[in-house]
């Protein structure tokens, strides 16, 4: 599935030569599969075929990398690793296109085209988690963006009334309101006849802001059951809880990466977890269109929690509402196949 990448661009000193740019995708890819810092004999062996280069050139190579700080020099390791420059410099230049495979395309579209829109965003970081082996994360939209089609008033006995808000997106909200006085059905038919009027086509942050003033026309304002009404305004657009804001999966996976074994880094995956809002701020910065995934590597993010972390991420459309989905993993992710996966669970979420 072709996709398209978003990527914030860091200007160069200094343009890469060919051989340079070759040395330092080779030990990216070696990076990400093994995790370990990549030194010049292995470096070496791995090249002997494809670039017919000394070890001693490879090793000034190297040097010339790390004094332009694509690449930097454990204390503890003789070997080299990425810095999140050269991280960007690969995402920006030198990665290649890769898609899902079959397998795992089918999985993402077995387990979301068919899934209701209850449960649709859980499942899609359910499957962000499973097919990357990292943080699946899914925000959940906000609320009070849906645009309301209608409200129906519906008599549940002599002094209760069935409030039915229906959004677009297929979301039906519900409120059982209950009166000290009998309700005529003839005056919930044109009190609701007038409300529909004046609030169909606009998003619920607005009516719940204007509701009292928009009974206030009504020509029998000050009935009881408009005061009903008016008294009722918190509960029947109650916006969204501040605890219902992103859906979370996979969090065991970031502890089985070898990164975080130092008890520290683990304390800071906890940290993350538990501090959503940190998350959410980073997504909601980025304006960008449904089809493209935004990669931001380590420091980018500005955060300190976050700084041996990339992210992943992508902008969804549920009707009138949208949210972000991605994932977070360690800066040696794949990030070409994870861009295509955030891309893949964004399409189908938004066809929704």
């Amino acid at each position: 599935m072709a996709n398209s990448v978003y990527i914030p661009t860091t200007p160069d000193n200094k343009e890469l030569l060919q051989r340079e740019k070759d040395i330092l995708s080779t030990i990216i890819h070696l990076y990400i599969l093994n995790a370990s810092p990549i030194g010049s004999r292995n470096l070496s062996k791995y090249l002997e075929y494809e670039l017919k280069l000394s070890p001693a050139t490879i090793r000034n190579i190297m040097s010339d990398l790390e004094d332009m700080e694509y690449i930097s020099h454990p204390h503890t390791s003789a070997g080299r690793v990425p810095t999140d420059k050269g991280y960007r410099f690969y995402v920006n230049s030198l990665m290649k296109s890769e898609s899902l495979s079959e397998n795992e395309l089918n999985t993402v579209i077995e387990n979301l085209s068919f899934a209701n829109n209850e449960t649709i965003l859980k499942d899609a970081s359910k499957i962000l988690g499973l097919l990357s082996r990292y943080l699946g994360i899914v925000e959940i939209p906000h609320l009070s963006d849906l645009i309301v089609h209608r409200i129906e008033l519906l008599s549940l006995s002599s002094t209760r009334i069935l409030v039915v808000v229906a959004l677009d997106s297929n979301i039906v909200r519900t409120v059982t309101l209950e009166a000290e006085f009998e309700i005529e059905r003839k005056h919930l038919e044109s009190i609701s006849m007038f409300i529909n009027e004046r609030i169909t086509g606009k998003p619920l942050r607005y009516i719940r802001d204007n509701f009292e003033d928009i009974l206030n026309d009504f020509a029998s304002s000050e009935s009881p059951l408009i005061r009903l009404f008016v008294d009722s305004i918190d509960k029947l657009f109650e916006l969204q809880k501040t605890t219902d804001k992103i859906h979370l999966a996979g969090t065991q996976n970031l502890l089985k990466y070898p990164e975080f074994e130092d008890l520290e880094r683990v304390k800071g995956v906890i940290e993350l977890i538990e501090n959503e809002d940190i998350i959410i701020h980073i997504m909601d910065q980025r304006e960008i269109s449904e089809a493209e995934a935004t990669i931001l590597i380590g420091r980018e993010m500005h955060n300190e929690l976050l700084e041996d972390y990339s992210l992943v991420f992508s902008n969804y459309q549920i009707g009138s509402a949208s949210g972000s989905i991605g994932l977070i993993g360690p800066k040696r992710m794949n990030y070409s196949k994870m861009a295509s996966l955030v891309h893949s669970v964004t399409e189908i979420i938004s066809k929704k």
